[in-house]
């Protein structure tokens, strides 16, 4: 297993990236490889197999060539990650929605859709392509060609609040923060049904529990899923620690069919909260990797609302509120950003279905 990415760390942009191989490994090396590499590294199996044709995959420094190697557990591969050469990025004159800026850093509102920062399939209209044009040069040039000023990331579906560093000061000081987890991160989410601690089946899943003021709390570990690379997976025993605290805002329907909650983040892990909702069995509405089947009974919240819900068509979370302290000045900031449209429009046909 490779060590998982954090929703804040940065992918290798030239230099190596150790692969250790996890249990019950495929029988050749290029799936073996394809199953364990962070995602972050946009490592597709196809470029896996020119690497290893390459001699860009070593085991003790050793160039191992062939993709149908055999491989075990716990065996070590080093890839030499180059700079992806088509991968230049160029400033887009994109419009963005910019909540602060001064000359070390820029706080956005993202909306849905946008990428963070090119990858394959993505080199053009992310957030990067309109910050470089925005900007100009006083980006941090930290996060590398492809991902400059870049400190943390939240996914292409969900909107909300980004933090990037103009500075080189301001990069180290702001991933600093991350690192230590003392930004302050307040996420809104529109669930299937409504987290209760009067709920005997959420008394019984491993890793949930109550806190006082009906605050759930669901600590577990978290790793690449062991067959679909794309995906987070609930572990014990391996990956890393993960703790997600969340508050039912407000519940909708009789019996409670969905509600609007507020999520805030201990650690911050690729796909936490996703990940952690519907390990509690209340998955995201929308969310079409983690949510599960579940669907909004119309009978719960009327026909409307209902199909509004089940055809939502991306994961129901706004990154609503970001906290941290000025890595320049010590200035104690915080940020607010309200609900994007289809999400608002959702929570008041949910709302409305009450009344």
């Amino acid at each position: 297993m490779s060590r998982p990415l954090e929703d804040d760390d940065d992918a290798p942009e030239g230099g190596l990236l150790r692969v250790v191989i996890g249990e019950n490994p495929p029988d050749r090396l290029d799936k073996a490889l394809a199953r364990e590499v962070p995602e972050e590294a946009a490592l597709s199996r196809s470029r896996l197999m020119k690497m290893i044709a390459a001699g860009d995959v070593t085991r003790d420094g050793v160039a191992v060539t062939d993709p149908k190697t055999k491989v075990a557990e716990g065996e070590a591969y080093d890839l030499a990650v180059g700079r992806v050469a088509e991968a230049d990025t160029l400033p887009e004159d994109i419009p963005l929605e910019v909540i602060w800026e001064d000359a070390d850093l820029i706080v956005i509102n993202k909306p849905v859709g946008m990428v963070v920062h090119p990858a394959p399939g993505s080199y053009s209209g992310t957030l990067v392509n309109a910050l470089l044009h925005h900007c100009g040069d006083t980006l941090s040039g930290v996060g590398g060609a492809r991902r400059p000023g870049i400190v943390h990331r939240i996914d292409k579906d969900t909107s909300g609040l980004l933090v990037v560093a103009k500075s080189d000061r301001a990069h180290h000081g702001l991933a600093a923060q991350f690192e230590k987890h003392t930004v302050n991160r307040h996420y809104l989410a529109v669930v299937n049904g409504a987290p209760s601690a009067a709920d005997p089946r959420l008394r019984g899943v491993r890793g949930v529990s109550f806190e006082s003021g009906g605050i759930l709390r669901i600590a577990t570990h978290l790793a690449r899923h062991r067959t679909d690379r794309q995906r987070q997976a609930v572990v014990w025993n391996e990956g890393r620690h993960a703790v997600t605290r969340v508050r039912v805002l407000e519940s909708y329907g009789t019996p409670e069919a969905a509600s609007l909650v507020e999520c805030w983040l201990e650690t911050g892990r690729t796909h936490q909260i996703r990940v952690h909702m519907a390990h509690a069995g209340h998955g995201l509405i929308g969310d079409q990797t983690y949510g599960g089947k579940r669907r909004v009974a119309a009978k719960a919240v009327g026909e409307a609302a209902a199909d509004l819900a089940n055809a939502f068509p991306r994961q129901a979370l706004h990154a609503a509120t970001l906290g941290f302290i000025h890595p320049v000045t010590g200035e104690e900031l915080q940020f607010e950003a309200p609900l994007p449209e289809d999400m608002g429009v959702l929570v008041a046909a949910l709302r409305g279905a009450g009344t």
